[in-house]
């Protein structure tokens, strides 16, 4: 993003500088040299100087003018540790070479461009249309441990969830359905409610899916087994289903035992009131929600697409269903395994008219940033087709990465709206220059004047902003990884569309210049002379014509920064009040940064309206107590029958137990129960060959313990045990929990591994810290050697480095306030700060150290006149072309909005007052 207006009328040498006539350069011959043409310095590092050269100097010097020996009385230009000359006095000849070049034939430049996007735009039908985005792959961290984990478990133990389904042994995701039932009364166990509940099992039960070709699958088909029926969506619904005289009032939570027959009710009933103890166990007496969960096959592909259809069904008549049932006792959320995918799918097609406005809004903006009153300065018509050329390099970038096989995720439809706020910086900062060129001049030497004076300015900043997006691919995150490549991709077209598409534009509307300076010249001459209505609707704004007023004049707003808003940024007061004003933001921002929570909640992956949405919300309610039931492996041979042995595994699992993240009553492990059933048939537990040959006497009576071990060679090389995890339903509490759990495990003498499917996710709560501090701290690094080598002064690289770091702090702390989690959507934006920071700040520090102002309150106020519209018009832009975001209605293109609007606002608050005030003081 190119912020700084380097290009100044004759009269803006400085705040006190009087406005040169242009009338007077007008009447000069083109023959004399050196033309009387306001000079402007060719890029930041020439900036100061530029600012210092006689309006006499030669439009053609690629070199800012040294002060004339004549005129001592002017200050010196501040002297620079190192100069990059070298660099930046042949690409300003380049560049001055194309322009001439664009100037001399804008057509063929024109048709490159749109030829080229026509060719890259074919890219399109690679698009993918239909598929579903795998969100495991693309927003968990690459090289995840718990995938590892996730191997060794595929590796060493089996599960047959058509035989013997046990979803806590499951090493993935499962199909699934959710629904959770809220009671209108105090509690759910009471048998009128329960008869409702039973008629939604029934109706869940009975659905039938009938495919295009007549087959039907029921659910029967397709549901889960264990022990030859399907697994039962709550053990105390079918037990009362079973017997409707139970004893209500007689159970116990979280275990009860029916019969000698143990229920695990830990997680299928919330909002509970206990009351006298049994042991471990407490007398449940009220219970506001009961969980029903029906698990579907998963384990071969026929019985996964089947049960995939089947869930398709649910949700095509879930409502349906429930208006049938009339309930009148409780209430009914639901979710399923496929839910996450498809409501993920469905935001994208909310934001596709949020981009046609945004659109809109930008051409808008863009016309009336650039409308002027007389018809020379006019170019609102040519700033419409810069919002076009974006849009263009939208269809080039997009095109060539589709070719190229870059996967097209949901996220990069956040891509458009950026690039939209960020594109047309530079087609300001091109026709700002292009105004203050010579009307006398050819269109040749006009283009070739701007391209010399302004393309290597526009050429820094895109690089500092692909730079820092290029950073984001080295995130362990693929989709931050996708989007960086698109958006990084998609600006270098902005730029290379800019200076060939955009730049030919601006010769062609530089030949209508030209007819309305020959329509102005006969009115003056002729007075009776009457434009033709075609030529006077190309000249000039209906009802705008102003013959009288053709002179190059100074926008309204930079004498604002000079005359009004500088000035009093410069009094003492003023600087009091913005340096408390940043000590309160500094102070609420490093506040904020310890408050903001971490990952990405599921159900931000939905729409505000989704049904998933009221799910989650009821689950943290009234489910959240209980959180996963962990595997505790022990990945070795071990000599089970060894009373040492036993001692260290039993030894291992009480760390565990012991962890504060951890019920010790509801463990879970094959060899307690074995040793237990070894003692009541009074074996000896120490013999290796009773110890082995007696275990699969045991799973007949204890079936789901088969899964727990892996034999081979008559040893066991490994085996398992279940914790129940409580108290983690924050993310900081997950992402603690998971450090706690893996460091027991290395601590332990055993080789242990800890694992359950829902740590893919919890994953992310340590991967993204640590990404965006690497990121961040990459890309600062890459801005702080880009200004030493193309802003070579170093009081402006540390104060470059100083606004990043402010604003970032800044940026992630406010996030906290306005409840946006750091997670892969708000990491994209962090390193996207950096970019920014560096735009804002560079130019207004260079401008501000390289013044030949005499005192540093002068320095600032000629820093805010020369740079403070371009930096507000920046500003705005960019928030114009995403804040139509903020009327999506789902939570990944929300946040996007938030965190470019502090991005923005704190990014102009640093170059526009912060800065301008703190380098006063140095």
């Amino acid at each position: 993003m190119s912020l700084s207006r380097l290009k100044v009328a004759p009269g803006e040498r400085s705040p006190d500088g009087e406005a040169e006539s242009e009338q007077r350069e007008s009447e000069a011959p083109p023959e004399p040299e050196p033309e009387p043409e306001p000079e402007v310095p060719q890029s930041l590092s020439q900036l100061g100087s530029g600012l210092e050269a006689e309006e006499g100097g030669s439009d053609e010097a690629h070199l800012p003018a040294s002060p004339p020996e004549e005129e001592p009385e002017l200050p010196p230009p501040p002297t620079l540790l190192c100069r990059t000359d070298c660099l930046e006095a042949p690409l300003s000849r380049g560049f001055e070479k194309l322009g001439w070049a664009v100037g001399a034939h804008p057509w063929l430049f024109l048709l490159l461009s749109l030829l080229l996007t026509t060719a890259l735009g074919s890219g399109f039908v690679y698009l993918p249309l239909g598929e579903e985005e795998d969100l495991e792959e693309l927003y968990t961290p690459v090289g995840s441990p718990a995938k590892a984990e996730r191997s060794l478990v595929q590796g060493h133990f089996s599960t047959n969830d058509s035989y013997r389904f046990s979803y806590s042994r499951q090493s993935k995701e499962v199909n699934f359905v959710s629904i959770l039932v809220i009671s209108n009364t105090d509690t759910v166990l009471d048998p009128v409610i329960l008869s409702e509940i039973r008629g939604v099992d029934d109706a869940m039960q009975a659905l039938v899916v009938t495919l295009d070709n007549g087959t039907q699958i029921s659910y029967q088909e397709v549901c889960a087994v264990a022990q030859g029926s399907c697994v039962s969506p709550s053990t105390i619904l079918s037990a009362w289903k079973a017997n409707t005289n139970l004893d209500l009032k007689s159970l116990t939570y979280p275990i009860h035992n029916q019969s000698g027959q143990l229920m695990y009710l830990a997680g299928y009933f919330g909002g509970n009131t206990l009351g006298q103890s049994f042991g471990m166990n407490r007398l449940l007496l009220k219970a506001k929600a009961m969980r029903l969960t029906y698990f579907l096959k998963t384990e071969n592909q026929v019985d996964d697409a089947r049960s995939k259809l089947w869930l398709a069904e649910l949700l095509a008549q879930f409502n349906n269903i429930t208006s049938r049932l009339a309930l009148k006792n409780i209430q009914m959320v639901h979710f399923t395994s496929l839910s996450r995918k498809l409501e993920f799918e469905s935001t994208s097609r909310t934001v596709i008219p949020l981009f046609h406005l945004a659109y809109t809004l930008m051409v808008l903006f863009a016309v009336v940033s650039c409308y002027r009153v007389n018809c020379i300065q006019n170019k609102m018509w040519v700033a419409a087709f810069g919002v076009i050329s974006v849009a263009l390099a939208v269809v080039s970038g997009f095109g060539l990465m589709l070719y190229t096989g870059v996967p097209f995720v949901l996220i990069v439809a956040n891509s458009p709206f950026l690039i939209l706020g960020v594109g047309v910086d530079d087609m300001f900062i091109m026709i700002s220059a292009w105004q203050k060129t010579s009307l006398v001049h050819n269109i040749e030497k006009r283009m070739a004047s701007v391209y010399s004076k302004v393309a290597v300015s526009i050429t820094i900043t895109t690089i500092t902003n692909v730079l820092a997006f290029y950073t984001g691919i080295m995130t362990s995150f693929k989709a931050v990884q996708y989007f960086c490549i698109y958006t990084g991709t998609t600006l270098i077209f902005c730029y290379l569309y800019n200076i060939t598409c955009f730049g030919a534009v601006m010769a062609l509307d530089g030949k209508r210049e030209e007819m309305c300076l020959q329509w102005v010249n006969k009115s003056e001459e002729d007075p009776n002379q009457r434009c033709p209505s075609l030529k006077r609707l190309c000249c000039f704004p209906p009802g705008s014509l102003d013959e009288d007023n053709v002179d190059i004049e100074v926008h309204p707003m930079n004498l604002f920064f000079r005359d009004y808003f500088g000035p009093l940024l410069i009094q003492r007061w003023s600087k009091i009040v913005v340096v408390i004003l940043y000590i309160v933001y500094m102070i609420c921002s490093i506040y904020g940064c310890f408050q903001v929570e971490e990952g990405l909640d599921l159900r931000n992956l939905a729409s505000d309206d989704s049904y998933i949405t009221p799910y989650f919300n009821v689950d943290e309610e009234y489910f959240s107590h209980y959180g996963p039931r962990v595997m505790v492996i022990f990945n070795e041979t071990i000599d089970y029958w060894d009373k040492e042995s036993r001692a260290q595994v039993e030894k291992c699992l009480k760390y565990f137990e012991n962890n504060v993240f951890v019920d010790k009553n509801l463990t879970e492990f094959w060899l307690q129960g074995y040793m237990q059933y070894l003692e009541a048939n009074k074996l000896n537990v120490n013999d290796k060959n009773v110890f082995l040959n007696n275990i699969d006497n045991f799973f007949k009576v204890v079936p789901n313990f088969m899964y727990d071990i892996n034999r081979k060679s008559h040893k066991i090389t490994s085996s398992r045990a279940f914790i129940q995890v409580t108290g983690v339903s924050s993310s900081t509490n997950k992402k603690h929990m998971l450090s706690q759990f893996r460091s027991i495990a290395k601590s332990c003498d055993l080789s242990l591994v800890v694992y359950n499917q829902a740590f893919i996710y919890y994953d992310q709560y340590a991967a993204i810290v640590e990404n965006t501090v690497r990121n961040v701290f990459i890309a600062s690094a890459i801005m702080f050697i880009v200004s030493l080598f193309l802003i070579p002064h170093p009081l402006c690289s540390l104060w470059v480095t100083f606004a990043i770091a402010s604003v970032i702090v800044g940026v992630t702390g406010f996030m906290a306030f306005w409840r946006v989690n750091l997670d892969s959507i708000s990491m994209i934006n962090l390193v996207i700060c950096i970019g920014f920071s560096f735009d804002f700040s560079a130019h207004v520090s260079y401008a501000f150290v390289s013044s030949s102002m005499p005192s540093a309150n002068q320095k600032s106020i000629e820093a805010l006149y020369l740079l403070g519209y371009p930096v507000l018009q920046s500003a705005l832009s960019t928030m114009l072309g995403v804040c139509v975001l903020s009327l999506a209605k789902a939570y990944i293109f929300r946040t996007f909005f938030k965190i470019m609007f502090l991005v923005m606002l704190f990014g102009a608050a640093h170059g526009l007052v912060f800065i301008p005030v703190f380098l006063t003081f140095f």
